[in-house]
């Protein structure tokens, strides 16, 4: 099983960033942050909304910037959990 994220075109303005996550290609959870990372949350596709789902938000995703976005083993195994 493989976990992939992208990243949501932020409108102009919005405090907020917003993750698009996938399970081998199919849609799981939408996952998203402030934009200074201190308040975070997960949605998972037709199931339950859960806030700060792995510690704090640099420890769910990594990379970014110049360095391709990924997801931290901490969120891959969280996500294993909720996403059998």
């Amino acid at each position: 099983m493989t976990f992939t994220v992208e990243q949501e075109p932020r409108p102009k303005g919005a405090w907020e960033y917003r993750y698009r996550i996938y399970k081998d290609g199919r849609l799981v959870a939408d996952y998203w942050h402030d934009h200074r990372g201190d308040e975070h949350g997960i949605e998972f596709v037709g199931g339950p909304k859960e806030s700060w789902p792995v510690g704090r938000m640099t420890e769910f995703l990594e990379g970014g910037g110049p360095q391709p976005l990924s997801l931290s083993s901490a969120a891959v195994a969280y996500l294993s959990r909720k996403c059998p």
